[in-house]
C-alpha cells in the first residue's frame, strides 16, 4: 500500500527558507517519480516541482524556478522540497504525489491517485 506523509510546514517570513519532507512507503523511489503540488484557498492546484525517480531529472514550475529545489534520499525513502526566498504567494497546503508515469506527474502536472494529506506553509511578516 502506497503511503506518503508530508512534514516541515509552518510559518515563515518573506525571504526566508523552509524545507518540506515527503516520506514514502509501499513504493520504490528509484522507479517511481515524485512531485510536489500546492493548493491555496480559492485557487487551483498547482504543480511546483517534480523529480524523475530513474534519472534524477528535475522539473519546476516557472513560479518557483530558481527558488525551490527538489531532491531525494532513496536510502531514507524521502523526497525534499527546499524553499528559499519565499513569497507570500507561496502560501498554500503542499502535497507530495507519486506515480510510475513520468509524463503524467511531471509534465501534465497530474498528481494521480497517490498523494499525502499535505502540510501547511504560510508566508507572512
Amino acid at each position: 500500500q502506497v503511503q506518503l506523509v508530508e512534514s516541515g510546514g509552518g510559518l515563515v517570513h518573506p525571504g526566508g527558507s523552509l524545507r518540506l519532507s515527503c516520506a514514502a512507503s509501499g513504493v520504490t523511489l528509484e522507479t517511481f517519480h515524485v512531485g510536489w503540488f500546492r493548493q491555496a484557498p480559492g485557487k487551483e492546484r498547482e504543480g511546483v516541482a517534480c523529480i524523475d525517480g530513474i534519472t534524477g531529472t528535475t522539473y519546476y514550475a516557472d513560479s518557483v524556478k530558481g527558488r525551490f529545489t527538489i531532491s531525494r534520499d532513496n536510502a531514507k525513502s524521502t523526497v525534499y522540497l527546499q524553499m528559499d526566498s519565499v513569497k507570500p504567494e507561496d502560501t498554500a497546503v503542499y502535497h507530495c504525489a507519486t506515480d510510475w508515469l513520468l509524463s503524467r506527474l511531471c509534465v501534465s502536472w497530474d498528481p494521480g491517485d497517490y498523494w499525502g494529506q499535505g502540510t501547511q506553509v504560510t508566508v507572512s511578516s
